[in-house]
């Protein structure tokens, strides 16, 4: 089952080598000369009034093109350190500084974001709040990002960020998938642009309940990209595959303005990462 026509057609075939999962990086994903580049600067957040007792790194991408004056679009990643790596499998700070430059996406902050962690008390390892914060189906996510994280990023890297949804994304991969989808989901408010690869639409938290929601509710404002394999995990939780095709068939029974790109891959970033550029341009396309 493949609900994909026209733009997600074509994304199947971006950077697909014959061996299966044998996705490639394009040319949008590398540097090129005359391209200017954004900045990525780190910071902490050890202050959580949302998740208190946690602490976290995230990191800004600030464009060249941005002004420091007018309000930039934004766009969050939870796993921020696997999506901001210039060398890694998403480069999303390359592939902006191409897009950015192409005007094939609108002048965009990046705030990329890791999982909190509790600190490790005496001789115990830290413990990860990961599945608490992704996996829940609740606003409570979305709160720390009203609250805690977004007024700290306009103050620490000094921007200004749209409050308009439709100029806000947000995005993920598995438990961070299912996260973008859920802040989206209960906030259209604040995020109108979902970006799920290999999403975990399944039953770690209650997750497998989404598509039966969706064709329950009223539509919500949100535009949404998934990304899935034939090959991703089959587990306790739950099928990944097909959880991510009832999501697609519970998106498209109501109408949501989505797309669903599903390959050969498995529960990795490969076919994320390759056609990365085109999900971006679609995602922000008017």
């Amino acid at each position: 089952m493949r609900f994909v026509t026209g733009w997600a057609a074509l994304l199947l075939t971006v950077g697909l080598t014959p061996a299966a999962d044998g996705y490639q990086l394009g040319p949008n994903s590398q540097y090129k000369d005359g391209v200017p580049k954004g900045t990525i600067t780190k910071y902490s957040l050890n202050d959580s009034t949302i998740f208190p007792g946690t602490t976290r790194d995230y990191w800004v991408y600030i464009p060249a093109q941005y002004d420091g004056k007018s309000a930039a679009a934004l766009m969050v990643f939870q796993d921020g350190n696997g999506y901001q790596n210039p060398t890694g499998g998403f480069r999303v700070p390359v592939v902006c500084d191409n897009l950015i430059h192409q005007k094939k996406m609108p002048v965009t902050i990046g705030v990329f974001v890791n999982p909190g962690v509790f600190p490790s008390q005496g001789k115990g390892k830290p413990r990860s709040n990961r599945s608490f914060e992704y996996d829940t189906l609740s606003d409570q996510y979305a709160k720390f990002l009203e609250v805690d994280l977004l007024p700290r990023v306009e103050k620490t890297a000094a921007v200004k960020l749209s409050r308009d949804p439709a100029q806000r994304a947000i995005g993920g991969i598995s438990s961070g998938g299912i996260c973008a989808f859920t802040v989206a989901w209960e906030r259209p408010d604040l995020f109108g642009k979902v970006l799920s690869h290999v999403g975990s639409f399944t039953n770690i938290r209650g997750g497998d309940a989404y598509p039966g929601i969706i064709r329950k509710t009223e539509k919500k404002p949100i535009r949404v990209f998934l990304q899935d394999g034939a090959n991703d995990l089959d587990n306790l939780h739950g099928h990944w595959p097909l959880a991510n095709q009832q999501m697609a068939a519970a998106l498209k029974f109501m109408g949501y303005d989505y797309q669903f790109a599903f390959g050969d891959g498995g529960h990795n970033g490969r076919h994320g990462g390759a056609i990365l550029p085109e999900s971006l341009i679609w995602l922000w396309r008017k």
